[in-house]
């Protein structure tokens, strides 16, 4: 078999389309679209014993990516991040059983790379010659690196000095044109898809291409891969412009209807509180978002106030009977630093706000102790160290001889 059988399905009117083309939303009324297969077919065909013959990494999964396959993958060993048991952690939750599935591990720093790597090979696939995106970091950071692979041309879009020099300059590196846009991420979207619009020879590789969301989802199938085949009770993921959270809840759906897992995580979405439209209209019981004009928050991959995949987020936590919580940037900042100094994990603030989440939610009784917790941290702490060097204890300042230095490190145990 050359070719995944694949087709485009409406998020809204379910109306299906069947192309060789990349399509970023429904003719029909302008909504998202997903990629479905014949999951009867595939469920029939797969053997979890194949994929655990294969390198742990995105394309272990190769059956369920829809990339043909005799077509070239562009790909730097992206995916097989590991799931760190975060005991110290657990014991100060009073948790029976908490995880860590950290992304940082990935070539770039970032869990994008897991949607880049299906989507630039789909890219060049369909003989894009450009490729482009919006960012706030990480998914310039991601493409820029996955382009260079590829030897495509990379556009990025990004708000004026509202991205971390970490991402930048990974960016930078990799040779992207980069254009810095007055206004936010969500001005920067708009113009990059009212762009690809106009030419369809450049590719859009947001999260509004149904390809990067393809990579993303096999998040799930390495969580409950690496549990033996079978799912936690609840997945927390810090929520952005919501592809991420609608990626991981398609990966446990697509393995729950092949029956290679026997039940299914409820999914926690969480939200910062300068940026948290999807979360408030969750607690408010709203069908619809109220989109946030100027998003503020210390976590910059999450500072989004109006994002694309919201029904998609908002239906992965109905569907999975799951929750979303808001946090504010002091205890998005706690939780950094409580998983650096109990568990060893360095993680930007985005990241560390699915820890936080959690904390609120034990205290609020929605997420028992005695259930096995998997926390999604999306990206690495060196992305974002401008916080990190403000907020820690700066380095003491001693002379060279032995007793200067024992008086100075006793002055600090001391504190």
């Amino acid at each position: 078999m050359t070719r995944i059988d694949y087709f485009f399905q409406c998020i809204n009117c379910k109306s299906n389309y069947e192309t060789g083309e990349i399509l970023y939303e429904c003719p029909r009324c302008r909504d998202l679209l997903e990629i479905r297969y014949d999951y009867v077919r595939l469920g029939s065909l797969i053997d979890t014993r194949l994929w655990r013959s294969r390198s742990f990494a995105v394309w272990r999964y190769r059956e369920m990516l829809p990339i043909s396959h005799d077509m070239k993958t562009v790909t730097l060993g992206e995916g097989g991040t590991g799931l760190h048991k975060s005991e110290n952690l657990a014991n100060d939750l009073k948790l029976n059983r908490l995880c860590v599935k950290f992304e940082g591990e990935n070539p770039t720093g970032s869990f994008k790379d897991r949607g880049m790597t299906v989507a630039v090979s789909k890219a060049l696939e369909t003989q894009a010659r450009m490729v482009m995106c919006a960012s706030t970091g990480n998914t310039s950071a991601s493409l820029s690196a996955y382009a260079a692979r590829a030897g495509l041309r990379c556009v990025v879009l990004i708000p004026a000095g509202k991205i971390g020099q970490g991402k930048l300059a990974q960016a930078m590196a990799h040779g992207a044109i980069i254009l810095e846009i007055e206004g936010n991420f969500d001005d920067a979207l708009r113009s990059a898809m009212e762009l690809t619009r106009r030419d369809r020879s450049i590719a859009l590789l947001n999260s509004v291409n149904p390809f990067r969301v393809e990579g993303q989802k096999t998040l799930a199938y390495e969580v409950c891969d690496q549990l033996g085949f079978k799912s936690p009770d609840v997945v927390v993921v810090p929520v952005g412009n919501a592809g991420n959270i609608s990626a991981i809840w398609k990966g446990f759906e697509e393995l729950y209807t092949m029956r290679i897992i026997e039940q299914v995580p409820r999914m926690i979405g969480i939200q910062a509180e300068g940026a948290a439209p999807i979360a408030s209209a969750y607690k408010q019981k709203n069908l619809e978002i109220q989109m946030v004009e100027r998003p503020e928050t210390i976590a910059t991959a999450i500072r989004i106030g109006a994002p694309a995949s919201w029904k998609k987020a908002l239906r992965a936590v109905s569907d999975s009977q799951g929750a979303m919580e808001i946090v504010s940037d002091e205890e998005i900042l706690q939780a950094q630093k409580d998983l650096a100094r109990r568990e060893g994990l360095f993680v930007e603030p985005a990241s560390a706000s699915s820890v936080a989440g959690l904390k609120k939610l034990l205290e609020q009784d929605l997420i028992g102790r005695d259930e096995e917790v998997v926390c999604v941290a999306t990206g690495h702490g060196l992305k974002d160290t401008q916080i990190v060097t403000r907020i820690c204890e700066p380095p003491i300042k001693t002379k060279a001889d032995i007793e200067s230095i024992q008086s100075a490190l006793s002055e600090r145990l001391e504190r």
